[in-house]
């Protein structure tokens, strides 16, 4: 085991979309677990759109910004190394907020462990991690879709949008999918089994697209780009419908704030509920989630896809290409080899 410490630090704040110059590779002494702690080596690290808003100055996030030179924030599936704690053993594979770095050292505040006999490791930063559980609690308990009804997604071939879409599809949905490449609306359709998809970027006018798909209207929104396409899906919205604001992408690298239409009337009018929501609201019932997806992935209902890199050298740049839309499903960067 070495006994360097490579890790990815912020070295400037970026200016609309981030550089592979804002990122710097350093390299430090292995950390060592203090009592009550315990030494996690990087397996896999996860890439989410979040991270852009806490490289901002401040103000933007739901968190502090992470500052220059510091360890870029993230989710890490790692092995435990050595343990001075109880309630984690050598050989444990866990997953926590270990940030871009080869080693970290934990106190086991925020951590979990990880089954590697009930799927492949990297799933617990996909669809059986954070992604996976904030399109199922954001779907289920914000969106509480009804058999029959019409839902949409944006963002729909990223690691959140497929699952909460294909979770609408188990609930009795009839869902729509919005993404930025042919071959991903393919896979939407042909393989998640969506009822329909376009590809935004090839799509004059969202608002008549939106109408030839969604004849009968939107019943539930699941938002995770905001932005133009919102604004369109706004305009269709039925009585009473259900507008779940995961993630605004689109706004993420923006130098100033985009103009667009007010809409917050058309909520009233449709007596309609916009809400926004945090996973981390229902950590309480997090193993409830858990439990429901394994067994539709088990029993064939839930599908995922993975975009792997490997290195932490390309951290900086799997992040960028994933705010660009290079990524099918859940984007991470493998470290080592379990």
């Amino acid at each position: 085991m070495s006994t360097l410490n490579k890790q990815i630090v912020l070295a400037a704040r970026p200016a609309g979309f981030p550089k592979e110059s804002d990122f710097r590779l350093v390299e430090s002494r292995m950390p060592v677990p203090a009592a009550d702690q315990f030494l996690v080596r990087s397996l896999y690290l996860s890439v989410d759109p979040y991270m852009r808003p806490r490289m901002a100055a401040g103000g933007r996030s739901y968190a502090r910004s992470v500052e220059i030179g510091e360890v870029i924030v993230g989710g890490v599936v790692g092995e435990v190394m050595e343990s001075n704690h109880a309630q984690f053993a050598p050989d444990d594979i866990v997953e926590g907020m270990f940030g871009w770095q080869h080693y970290a050292v934990s106190d086991g505040a925020g951590v979990r462990k990880v089954d590697p006999t009930l799927a492949p490791i990297s799933t617990a930063l996909g669809v059986l991690g954070m992604p996976g559980l904030s399109a199922y609690f954001g779907l289920l308990d914000i969106g509480k879709p009804q058999p029959g009804e019409t839902v949409v997604v944006s963002g729909a071939a990223g690691a959140v949008g497929s699952i909460a879409g294909q979770i609408a599809k188990i609930q009795g949905c009839r869902v729509i999918g919005i993404a930025g490449t042919d071959e991903k609306v393919r896979w939407l359709i042909e393989d998640l089994g969506f009822d329909a998809a376009f590809n935004y970027k090839t799509t004059p006018n969202y608002y008549r697209k939106l109408v030839a798909l969604c004849p009968n209207g939107i019943e539930v929104y699941f938002d995770n780009v905001g932005g133009e396409i919102t604004d369109a899906i706004i305009r269709l919205i039925n009585v009473r419908a259900r507008l779940v604001i995961c993630g605004q992408i689109s706004q993420y690298n923006l130098e100033k704030p985009e103009m667009g239409p007010r809409w917050l009337w058309a909520l009233i009018v449709r007596q309609a509920r916009a809400e926004g929501f945090l996973v981390f609201q229902f950590a309480d019932r997090f193993a409830e989630g858990l439990r429901q997806m394994a067994q539709w992935i088990r029993e064939g209902k839930l599908k995922h896809r993975e975009t792997i890199v490997d290195g932490i050298e390309n951290a900086p740049r799997a992040f960028i290409g994933m705010l660009q839309g290079e990524n099918i499903g859940k984007q991470l960067v493998k470290i080592a080899d379990l």
